[in-house]
């Protein structure tokens, strides 16, 4: 009898969690789409560091709404001065010995983490979002949710979230085993109406003209991967020729709106050869294979790299 109140105890507990698990997940999902909301909506205003392999950068961000018109400006705080400013669905860049210059976009993506403006009703097919609890960053309260994808093949983020404003205070970047790649923590912000007067500046302020994107060439190649990880989509197509090795390499862009790689074909040479590079988050895998090389540049585990490279399908011999 006492065993049989087990199985019956266990089976219900069972029951249990399998709604509740999936509610907080549920949750902590739309903890994410309100920091998105919130990076995209309020006047604030970040300083942070980016640390990563290659050093520690010392940046500050404002980011402001005038008039339902989005304004920001991302400043890089030691060494020489480098600005990108944001008007609209303008973004300009400000280097030194570089003649400033502007291109379209939707929001600045230097510096700051992609996640932070990532679709998350689109991840949920093939990540799992998972409440991790809650700790102190930058003295404010946050609310900890881990991005793990759920077939392995990719890096998984911890995020923290302040819980009254949920802007994203810290982010981390972790490898298949756990090892921190990369880091994004804000050491101080602002949320007030402050940064708006500041930034009301940028509304007249003379910005350098938007440079002019050339149009894609739609371009049919006789190549594809057969295996890709779940939920990876095809941006975009390119063929181009490299005069400096004299060779046409033709790209297949893919994306599942958090990570992102490249897959490049060219003909092999003699300097061809199986190589392995990684760089903090980013990977480049080289095979060769019928006298092509195959090569995968991106966001992507080494492993999942050399599995997209053995599972290109090269059509007919070139």
């Amino acid at each position: 009898m006492k065993q049989l109140w087990c199985a019956v105890s266990l089976l219900a507990g069972g029951l249990f969690y399998s709604s509740i698990a999936p509610a907080q997940e549920t949750a902590s999902g739309a903890l994410l789409q309100q920091m998105e909301q919130a990076s995209q909506s309020l006047n604030y205003e970040l300083a942070f560091i980016n640390v990563s392999r290659l050093g520690i950068e010392s940046l500050r961000y404002r980011h402001a709404v005038i008039d339902n018109k989005i304004y920001a400006q991302l400043m890089q705080m030691d060494g020489p001065r480098r600005e990108v400013i944001q008007r609209g669905n303008d973004i300009s860049y400000f280097e030194p010995g570089l003649e400033p210059f502007s291109l379209p976009g939707s929001h600045i993506v230097d510096a700051l983490p992609a996640l932070v403006y990532a679709d998350f009703k689109r991840l949920t097919s093939s990540y799992d979002f998972v409440p991790v609890g809650r700790t102190r960053i930058a003295d404010q309260l946050c609310e900890v949710v881990r991005i793990v994808a759920r077939d392995g093949t990719r890096y998984s983020y911890i995020v923290w979230l302040d819980s009254e404003t949920k802007l994203p205070l810290r982010i981390d970047l972790l490898d298949r085993d756990g090892e921190t790649l990369e880091q994004y923590r804000v050491v101080s912000f602002a949320v007030d109406e402050g940064v708006r007067n500041l930034m009301q500046g940028l509304e007249k302020a003379n910005l350098p003209p938007s440079l002019s994107v050339p149009e894609s060439q739609k371009v049919a190649f006789n190549w594809k991967p057969s295996w890709l990880p779940a939920g990876m989509k095809e941006i975009a197509q390119s063929r181009r020729a490299l005069p400096a090795v004299n060779k046409v390499v033709e790209s297949r862009f893919y994306s599942d709106g958090l990570f992102s790689f490249s897959i490049n074909i060219s003909p092999a040479d003699k300097s061809s050869g199986t190589q392995l590079l990684r760089t903090g988050r980013r990977t480049v895998q080289t095979a060769t294979r019928n006298n092509t090389e195959i090569t995968i540049v991106g966001e992507l585990p080494p492993s999942t790299a050399k599995r997209i490279a053995d599972s290109i399908n090269l059509g007919t011999p070139r």
